[in-house]
């Protein structure tokens, strides 16, 4: 009977001044998502999973706090547990990258450069909407 992969476990913490680095690295990526919520066009969501990804390397309790914050918890716990996007963030993102879109249609003189800008839009949307959704989609 064949055994069950083991279920992941959190990274191994590096060593001192690596750990150091990994914390610093979340903090400044926690800073870039918080100015994304405001700045448009700006992406928060990236900035806070590599936060997360830092902070499980560098430093165990900015980690925890990630997981049990209130915004990005749930965001945080979909993406550990298979890389899970809720619908509603997918749809989130799918309003915000239109809004950009429009913008950057009605303020880009070079029609190739537009064009190079939608269709990095368009290939993070394709991949966005293909991530698998949570097993209970209330918990985002």
């Amino acid at each position: 009977m064949p055994t069950l992969p083991a279920a992941p476990s959190s990274p191994r913490l590096l060593p001192a001044p690596l750990r150091w680095l990994m914390a610093v690295l979340a903090a400044v990526c926690i800073a870039l998502g918080v100015v994304g919520i405001f700045v448009p066009g700006m992406p928060t969501t990236v900035f806070i999973i590599v936060a997360a990804w830092a902070a499980a390397r560098g430093s165990p309790r900015l980690h925890g706090w990630l997981l049990r914050h209130r915004w990005f918890g749930p965001l945080l716990r979909n993406w550990e547990d298979g890389g899970r996007m809720s619908r509603r963030a997918k749809w989130s993102a799918t309003a915000a990258m239109a809004a950009c879109a429009l913008l950057v249609l009605a303020t880009m003189h070079r029609p190739w450069t537009a064009s190079l800008a939608l269709a990095c839009m368009d290939g993070v949307l394709a991949w966005l909407w293909c991530r698998p959704e949570p097993r209970d989609d209330s918990a985002a």
